[in-house]
């Protein structure tokens, strides 16, 4: 058999497994392309309008992407996908599972065995999410997120997906970091009305069968107040909230810092308290960036562009978090800088991550040429540091 023929036979199988209505799923594996990021490709059937279609179910370390292709479109994508981005495909079908592979040369090898799977998947589209937070979770109903039965209110059904979708993310980067210790001592800095916090404590107890302490940092006392009574009367013990400021706040121990939309500086200063702390993950979503915006003073070509206010502000945001992230980076964390929740809910949608890793000893030298392309003098978490 050919080289060319074996590729050429494994998409034959796959067509046949979908016209014999045999099809059960389709998995690709092994990166072998350029773009690291991807790491699987998950495929199953599903009826789009009333006609057959391929979903894509995109894995990547801090997200999932789902994209829907005509069966045409689809077996396309997985033939230039095979032996390039992917290094190994698995088709399981009712009758056999075939799998493909390729070594680093890119001979293709096929292997088949007895089918593993004996039934096929839902294939109806719309299907019902199962998330890790319960809509009738108790504070999301003393919150007013949720009614007295359980059910999520109408107005309020955006708030809840983003606050799976922030479980989502924190548990890809706990599946990425299993250095964190099951009782974990996590601070949350600006936690608001709780809901993020309640959360997360309840998915790591009762999900994860942790033992966290999670306290929530919140200058407003009367927010504090509601988030302690209620975390008493549903029997969060782990769970306390303090009003204070977070400069002031001077921790004995954090495994995980957690700091969503502090404004300006504040994001800094939780930066630090992290660092200083020596937390296995510091996880961020920035809020406002004057510090940086005012001491912008560009002399270069680049000037031409930023005398628009639009143009500066976002330069200015780009600017303050990159250096954030270098700094962590300069501090011996691996980052992430990714989009939290899509802009249609919030233009403030970027999240940095700092897990514990590899120093990168370039850091202070790039942060040092940002700074003097764009006339610098100072990003203030440098003066934390």
């Amino acid at each position: 058999m050919s080289k060319d023929s074996i590729p050429q036979q494994f998409i034959e199988q796959l067509s046949q497994s979908i016209q014999n209505d045999t099809f059960v799923q389709l998995t690709l594996s092994k990166v072998g392309g350029k773009d690291k990021s991807l790491k699987n490709v998950y495929a199953r059937l599903i009826e789009l309008k009333s006609n057959p279609a391929i979903t894509f179910t995109l894995r990547y370390p801090t997200k999932d992407i789902t994209k829907n292709h005509s069966i045409e479109e689809g077996i396309a994508m997985i033939s230039l996908w095979l032996g390039n981005d992917f290094l190994e495909g698995n088709l399981f079908t009712l009758k056999e599972d075939v799998s493909i592979q390729y070594n680093k040369k890119r001979k293709a090898r096929l292997f088949t065995r007895p089918a593993s799977k004996q039934k096929q998947p839902d294939k109806q589209h719309n299907k019902i999410k199962q998330y890790a937070i319960a809509p009738d979770a108790p504070y999301l109903y003393a919150m007013g997120i949720s009614s007295k039965q359980g059910k999520i209110l109408a107005q309020n059904q955006r708030k809840y997906r983003q606050i799976n979708k922030y479980i989502e993310i924190i548990d890809s980067l706990l599946n990425q970091h299993n250095g964190l210790s099951h009782t974990p001592h996590i601070v949350d800095m600006g936690s608001g009305k709780g809901y993020l916090t309640f959360a997360l404590y309840q998915h790591l107890k009762e999900g994860l069968g942790w033992s966290p302490t999670i306290m929530g940092i919140e200058l407003r006392e009367q927010l504090v107040g509601f988030c302690n009574k209620l975390s008493t009367e549903i029997g969060y013990s782990g769970l306390s909230f303090a009003a204070q400021d977070i400069h002031d706040y001077q921790p004995e121990r954090i495994d995980l810092l957690i700091a969503l939309h502090a404004c300006d500086i504040a994001t800094d200063i939780a930066i630090a308290k992290g660092i200083q702390a020596e937390a296995e993950i510091i996880i961020v979503a920035p809020c406002c960036h004057k510090q940086i915006r005012k001491e912008m003073n560009c002399q270069t070509d680049m000037q031409a562009i930023l005398k628009h206010g639009i143009m500066e502000e976002r330069q200015a945001e780009m600017i303050t978090d990159g250096i954030r992230s270098l700094l962590l980076e300069a501090h011996g964390y691996e980052t992430k800088v990714f989009e939290f929740i899509s802009t249609q809910h919030t233009p403030k949608n970027v999240m940095i991550v700092g897990i514990k890793g590899k120093k990168n000893e370039k850091a202070i030298q790039q942060i040092n040429a940002i700074k003097e392309q764009f006339g610098i003098e100072h990003h203030y978490l440098e003066t934390l540091l």
